[in-house]
């Protein structure tokens, strides 16, 4: 499907089309309608028939898709019971197993060179948290404890990720610059500190709004606020260089707990508009992917990346979960939870393809390591929670 050659609108059609077979293909195999939709987009993407292309549209649309989601996940958390010394502490582990084994396995395993090496390590760190929040969601367990155990870490994580890309990167142009990684880890955590201390004044603000002539007048009013804060937060996440889908993440959790009296309800019209984009960001995740690329040498270093991603999560998450008490089932629930790789990885990816540091075939196994993550975790964790 070229950009060009087709309206935007018609593009829109056929690619929500073909997110509904993917659900049909999920309900007739029992998965995930995030693997049934994923599935969909591999088939008609470049890897098979070449239908859909993945054009500037359609990753904008996937984008927009990502935000809405986690904006509607935040609803069911409480910003207090995510970020926990609990939550920060199994980042924290999963972030250094992953990056350490990462590191060794392109240096001593696969003869790589340092900076390589530095970037495969860095790419293993964040989880992606759309992939990990869309299932649980699905099974009914977003107010469990290990869920909001693993949406804090993986948030923790996004930020511990952010500090180890910005010293990969001017590791691989010389000396990392202290003072520079310094202020970036200061703006992440103040970004998170900030979030979690306007809040309450938020959900006042709304509420206050809620009991005005304005939201009498116009019960949509309060929702379209919402939306207001929530591209707000994702657009000074993506300032700092955090991921967008954080800044949305907290928003949402920033305004959950709001019960208004003459406004619509905002978890609500939140779940009808994320249903539609988060299709469309699930899809691209499919078409993104072209398998004719896949060398003998990149499927060789993708199974051994995609063992490694696994192991490294489940390893690093598990323990410290172990440590806090938790019990041996929601340990492996929450190592099974943080194992998806996303758009995180494939953005850091692209970064060591546009820099010369990854040839074509590393840039392709860590697509595929990505894409296999996300496959992966959805079937495991229904089979641990039931």
């Amino acid at each position: 499907m070229e950009e060009q050659g087709l309206s935007l609108t018609l593009q829109i059609s056929i690619i929500l089309f073909f997110s509904l077979l993917g659900y049909i293909i999920a309900m007739r195999i029992n998965q995930s309608a995030v693997i049934g939709v994923i599935l969909i987009g591999i088939i008609v993407g470049p890897s098979v028939f070449g239908w859909v292309q993945y054009t500037e549209f359609v990753e904008a649309l996937a984008h927009l898709g990502a935000i809405v989601l986690l904006f509607a996940i935040g609803f069911e958390f409480k910003l207090k019971e995510v970020y926990t010394k609990e939550s920060t502490l199994i980042a924290i582990g999963g972030v250094a197993v992953s990056w350490i084994l990462g590191y060794l396995l392109a240096m001593y395993v696969f003869h790589y060179d340092s900076p390589t090496s530095i970037l495969i390590g860095t790419i293993l760190v964040a989880t992606s948290i759309a992939i990990t929040a869309m299932v649980l969601l699905e099974l009914g367990k977003l107010q469990t404890k290990t869920a909001r155990t693993i949406m804090g870490a993986a948030v923790v994580d996004d930020v511990i990720g952010l500090i180890l890309l910005s010293i990969s990167v001017q590791m691989i142009h010389g000396a990392p610059d202290t003072l520079e990684i310094a202020i970036m880890a200061f703006k992440a955590i103040a970004f998170i500190v900030i979030g979690l201390f306007a809040a309450e004044y938020i959900r006042k603000f709304f509420m206050w709004v809620d009991g005005g002539r304005m939201a009498k007048k116009f019960p949509d009013f309060l929702f379209i606020l919402a939306m207001t804060v929530a591209f707000g937060y994702s657009f000074a996440a993506e300032l700092i260089g955090l991921s967008a889908i954080v800044g949305a993440f907290l928003a949402g959790s920033s305004l959950s707990g709001i019960q208004p009296n003459n406004s619509k309800d905002l978890k609500e019209g939140a779940e009808y508009i994320y249903i539609i984009f988060a299709s469309i960001f699930f899809i691209s995740l499919g078409i993104l992917v072209d398998f004719h690329q896949v060398t003998q040498n990149a499927i060789l270093f993708s199974v051994a990346l995609i063992i490694v991603a696994v192991i490294s999560k489940m390893i690093g998450c598990y323990l410290p979960a172990r440590l806090l008490k938790e019990s041996h089932k929601d340990s492996v629930i929450i190592g099974v939870g943080m194992i998806p790789r996303g758009e995180v990885g494939m953005i850091i990816g692209m970064i060591g393809l546009t820099a010369g540091v990854f040839t074509q075939d590393i840039y392709t196994a860590v697509i595929v390591m990505c894409i296999v993550t996300i496959l992966i975790v959805p079937p495991m964790l229904k089979k641990f929670y039931k």
